[in-house]
């Protein structure tokens, strides 16, 4: 196991986001390390909180507690993402068949 400096070391940073391994090692040194979750937490510098809620969800990806997976999270993420934009194109779509249905019966 990775001592916390080589965990700190191997941090990903895209988008303020921490990459999983560091995430699935910093959940590992809970169990291994004898140390207390806030204790943990300022050695790797994210928040308590944080480090409980990866725990959580990598039992919720291993099938050991309720919840959404990872990959049906992001599944959802990406269909409201995606229902927002067919949104937003049906408004305009209507505006502007309101536009040229005025447009045609002033002609």
């Amino acid at each position: 196991m990775l001592g916390a400096l080589a965990l700190c070391e191997r941090m990903v940073f895209m988008a303020g986001r921490y990459s999983m391994d560091f995430r699935r090692e910093a959940v590992a040194l809970i169990g291994s390390s004898g140390r207390t979750v806030p204790q943990i937490a300022a050695e790797l510098g994210v928040s308590p909180q944080s480090l409980r809620n990866w725990a959580h969800q990598l039992q919720v990806d291993a099938g050991g507690a309720e919840g959404l997976t990872s990959v049906e999270r992001d599944e959802l993420r990406r269909l409201r993402r995606e229902l927002r934009i067919v949104t937003e194109e049906r408004e305009i779509l209507k505006k502007a068949a309101a536009f040229f249905a005025k447009e045609s019966a002033t002609r």
